[in-house]
């Protein structure tokens, strides 16, 4: 097995991989390297410390969107997840960068970090900050990301696309802050990630992010 995944499941970042990874059916090692005090051979795989890394053989990427495209590219006799033509793969990039961006900063660094990770560390929630989060500001987003999705199944090309899942990866970190999409007010959206999570693979990857939740509580 040439692929290893350095990184930890909770990680968004990691998660979009791994969800790549899963509907190309490509195997891989998943090897723990947490996202802080990071040993000095990861530093040397990944001088900016971040997670996640890809090791292919010789090669070395960083960055969850780069890597994933870099397997787009290399295999494209699997499943395609930068749609069909120039176009859909550019509305593809936009709205992973816009679940990476855009929404991270709030479901992520904002409900799962106070929420979850603030609590293992010993340090107290900021409720006020994660109400901001999910009362303020990530309806605006939702809005438009309801908006653009319609009533398609999927965001691009009505298939299943890198879109879809950096989407997916976002709500699940703020699922784990025990916080979820108001599927009355964004009902495209709430069925979107529905889909998303009922696949075998997903319940299997959601079971394994669960018990490493319940070891950090």
């Amino acid at each position: 097995m040439s692929l290893i995944v350095y990184g930890v499941p909770l990680s968004p970042f990691v998660r979009k991989l791994r969800m790549c990874l899963a509907e190309k059916a490509l195997e891989y090692k998943l090897q723990i390297v947490m996202p802080f005090n990071q040993p000095d051979w990861f530093l040397e795989l990944n001088p900016l410390g971040r997670i996640p890394v890809l090791k292919d053989g010789d090669l070395v990427l960083s960055d969850s969107s780069v890597i994933c495209q870099y397997l787009e590219e290399k295999h494209p006799e699997l499943t395609a997840l930068f749609g069909q033509n120039p176009a859909q793969a550019a509305q593809v990039r936009w709205l992973e960068k816009y679940a990476d961006y855009e929404l991270a900063a709030l479901t992520t660094f904002t409900v799962f970090r106070h929420r979850v990770l603030s609590p293992s560390m010993g340090k107290a929630c900021n409720e006020e900050a994660v109400k901001a989060a999910v009362e303020e500001k990530l309806p605006p987003h939702f809005d438009y990301l309801e908006k653009t999705l319609g009533t398609a199944d999927y965001f691009v090309g009505n298939t299943l696309s890198l879109a879809d899942i950096a989407f997916t990866s976002q709500l699940i970190s703020m699922e784990h802050g025990g916080e979820t999409i108001d599927a009355q007010r964004w009902p495209n959206l709430a069925g979107l990630y529905q889909r998303m999570k009922a696949s075998e693979f997903m319940q299997g990857m959601l079971a394994g992010e669960k018990k490493a939740l319940a070891s950090i509580s």
